[in-house]
């Protein structure tokens, strides 16, 4: 079963300093915090706060060549957990056809965002993912986490991004 999801924030874990996107049952109480690395994070808080740059960044990209191809969005799923590891697919229509393209969960958010396609999490990731957290160290996540990531983001120039290699 597939249960439709909105990202419902977007925080930084105190303990690990590592952000954390947090989706939220559409029509439910459940939510489903995923750690994700910190360009990801950007990606999506940017297109959150519907923050746009002069050049297409890479899920503006993907985007872009999405809409080249005359190949639709039609939802993303987060599929299964194993290892501590989230798996998701992008699901596209393309001349018809339906495919599916393996991603990051968090690269898939960023791109649903960006494309207004809704996001699905599977319910076996669900029971996966109760299993997998330690009940005595729940995920902390707050409004001060959320607003020191606001305001890393206010204060960033668009153009220091070009600077930073891999």
């Amino acid at each position: 079963m597939l249960y439709e999801m909105t990202v419902s924030e977007l925080v930084m874990d105190p303990q690990t300093n590592t952000p954390i996107v947090v989706l939220r049952e559409k029509d439910g109480e459940r939510t489903l915090p995923i750690w994700i690395g910190i360009m990801e994070a950007t990606a999506i808080a940017m297109q959150m706060e519907d923050i746009q740059f002069p050049r297409p960044m890479t899920h503006d990209l993907m985007k872009n060549i999405l809409e080249h191809l005359s190949a639709e969005v039609t939802r993303i799923e987060v599929h299964d957990l194993r290892d501590n590891t989230y798996f998701a697919w992008i699901c596209l229509n393309v001349n018809g056809k339906e495919t599916q393209v393996d991603a990051r969960p968090s690269d898939a958010i960023a791109l649903a965002l960006r494309t207004g396609s809704p996001i699905f999490v599977r319910d076996r990731v669900f029971r996966k993912s109760a299993k997998s957290q330690p009940s005595e160290h729940p995920p902390v996540v707050n409004a001060d986490d959320r607003d020191r990531l606001a305001k890393l983001l206010e204060d960033m120039d668009p153009e220091e991004f070009g600077k930073y290699k891999m």
